[in-house]
C-alpha cells in the first residue's frame, strides 16, 4: 500500500487546550495514519479575529495511505468528535474554536479545487504555522 506524507497543523483555543490537541494527535494516528513527527506545542495570540482567548498550536507529519480528499474528511470528523461546530464564525470571519485541523502539505502535490487547496494557501503568513511546521522539516 503506497503511503503519503501529510503535514498538518493544529490549533485549540477554548477548554483545555492541551488535551484537545492530544486527543486530536491520537484520532489522527488511529483514522489517518502513522504519527511519524509531533512539533512542540506552541501558546500563540489569535490571528485573523480578537480574542482573550490564546491558542496552542502544533503541526504534525503523518504517513498516511488516504486520498487528499480522505484526509480532508477524516480530519473534519475529528473536528466534529472533539466539538468543532463551525469552521468559521457567522459573517465569514475566524472565531474561538476547541479544535482546528488544516492540511498544509500532502507529499508535493498541488490541489486547487472547492474546499481544498494544497499546499494551503495562507500557511507562509502564519508565524503559528511555520514555526511548528519547521521544527518538523528542519529538526
Amino acid at each position: 500500500m503506497e503511503t503519503h506524507r501529510l503535514y498538518l497543523s493544529l490549533g485549540s483555543n477554548l477548554g483545555d487546550r492541551q488535551l484537545t490537541l492530544q486527543k486530536a494527535l491520537a484520532l489522527l494516528s488511529k483514522r489517518v495514519g502513522k504519527l511519524e513527527k509531533i512539533s512542540s506545542f506552541i501558546e500563540t495570540e489569535p490571528w485573523g479575529f480578537v480574542s482573550r482567548n490564546k491558542f496552542l498550536n502544533a503541526c504534525c507529519l503523518l504517513l498516511t495511505p488516504l486520498s487528499p480528499r480522505e484526509c480532508l474528511r477524516e480530519t473534519q470528523e475529528i473536528e466534529r468528535l472533539l466539538g468543532r461546530t463551525e469552521k468559521t464564525a457567522e459573517g465569514g470571519t475566524y472565531a474561538d474554536r476547541t479544535i482546528d485541523i488544516d492540511l498544509l502539505l500532502y507529499d508535493d502535490l498541488h490541489i486547487r479545487e472547492p474546499g481544498l487547496t494544497l499546499p494551503h494557501p495562507h500557511m507562509r503568513e502564519r508565524d503559528f504555522v511555520m514555526r511548528p511546521l519547521n521544527e518538523i522539516l528542519c529538526p
